[in-house]
């Protein structure tokens, strides 16, 4: 059985993350969605709302791709996370040279913590490649549409975050 992890923070999950988890859903025949908690990172959505968030977006990729979709949170290394969810591969999503050498990093100290466990790239799709979590949040924050870029539940979700809840 192919197993892949697509790991990151998800806050919240865009439609890029949500095109990159359906293109990676192709691939495996399990694909487990890694929700870092990273409280470095001082995310905006608590743990249990991202994952909250993922459950609600991937149902329909589930059918569509009939692929096992299942969300993981994690707070340990990468490289354990994907020994504990038994997986062969990791799935980032690249949308520019700057996602690139960062990612470049992590795939050679991965490698040195398990050379076993591979890295796999995918493109975000040229719509997307704009799209970023960090992005989002503030656009919102800031009163503006970001309804081209989350679900509409993210999007409510996002509202209900900056109190802009008619």
């Amino acid at each position: 059985m192919r197993i892949g992890l697509y790991p990151g923070t998800f806050d919240p999950v865009t439609v890029g993350h949500l095109d990159i988890i359906e293109r990676a859903a192709l691939l495996v025949d399990r694909l487990v969605i890694g929700v870092a908690i990273n409280r470095d990172k001082g995310p905006l959505f608590s743990l249990e709302e991202r994952v909250a968030m993922l459950e609600t977006d991937i149902n329909t990729l589930r059918e569509r791709t009939g692929t096992e979709i299942v969300v993981h949170p994690f707070e340990n290394l990468l490289i354990d996370c994907a020994h504990d969810v038994g997986a062969q591969f990791i799935i980032r999503g690249l949308r520019a040279v700057a996602d690139f050498e960062y990612e470049f990093q992590m795939v050679g100290m991965n490698r040195s913590l398990d050379a076993s466990v591979e890295t796999v790239f995918l493109m975000a799709e040229a719509r997307h490649q704009a799209v970023a979590s960090k992005l989002v949040k503030e656009i919102a924050r800031l009163g503006g549409d970001v309804s081209k870029f989350v679900t509409p539940p993210v999007n409510r979700a996002l509202d209900e975050k900056f109190g802009l809840q008619p």
